[in-house]
């Protein structure tokens, strides 16, 4: 089950995966997910780091060099590894949850929100003890570190599973093309105005300076 928590640009995301079945083995497991983030998606790194620091979000960035300042149709797809935890409203259930950012969009004729549509992840399982029957299990076997401490690398069966729904949408708020000229002057004047004052206060400041030097001498 994937459920989007908050409003706005930034959003965190919940991934919660149960079992259905309680086995000595589930204990000793490992479960992870493998998350693909479109073009129109992003995580910040320094974020996820302050929150491995608090021990709230073991994920791991796959993707090299995330850019957080270009918009949607510079960037590339991002893939995120989550560590799950156990649930404890639900013995089965592990989950995680992880912040995701929106980009910005080009404007478009109509405005309005565009949708960004996220798949459902892979999900990853590495354990000791099999608690599962082959039919749940995919045939490929994929390496992949141990942990978000541990960069060791583990092998990870993937998951066969019944996703709640097939996927979930994003609606971001995107500009109107005939407000771009609008835009862009007020974004000059307000620049040129305050560039203006910043510079003003500087020289008043060098000025009064000179004249207490001027003075002491």
């Amino acid at each position: 089950m994937q459920q989007l928590l908050k409003n706005g640009f930034h959003r965190d995301l919940l991934i919660r995966v149960n079992f259905g079945t309680v086995d000595e083995g589930t204990g000793s497991s490992i479960v992870a997910v493998k998350v693909h983030l479109p073009k129109g998606l992003y995580v910040d790194p320094y974020e996820l780091t302050s929150l491995q620091m608090h021990n709230l979000t073991q994920a791991l960035v796959i993707t090299d060099d995330i850019d957080l300042e270009v918009p949607e149709y510079l960037a590339t797809e991002v893939s995120v590894l989550i560590y799950m935890r156990p649930d404890p409203e639900c013995v089965s259930c592990f989950r995680a949850i992880l912040p995701l950012h929106c980009r910005y969009h080009r404007p478009t004729g109509s405005g309005g929100k565009i949708s960004v549509v996220l798949k459902n992840p892979e999900i990853l399982i590495s354990s000791q003890k099999s608690f599962l029957s082959m039919e749940c299990l995919k045939e490929t076997e994929i390496e992949a570190p141990c942990s978000q401490k541990d960069l060791y690398i583990c092998r990870w069966d993937s998951m066969k599973f019944k996703p709640v729904s097939k996927e979930l949408k994003l609606q971001i708020p995107v500009g109107l093309k005939h407000h771009l000229t609008l835009v862009c002057m007020v974004t000059l004047a307000t620049t040129i105005l305050c560039s203006s004052l910043l510079l003003s206060a500087l020289f008043k400041y060098e000025c009064i300076s000179f004249v207490q030097t001027s003075l002491q001498n």
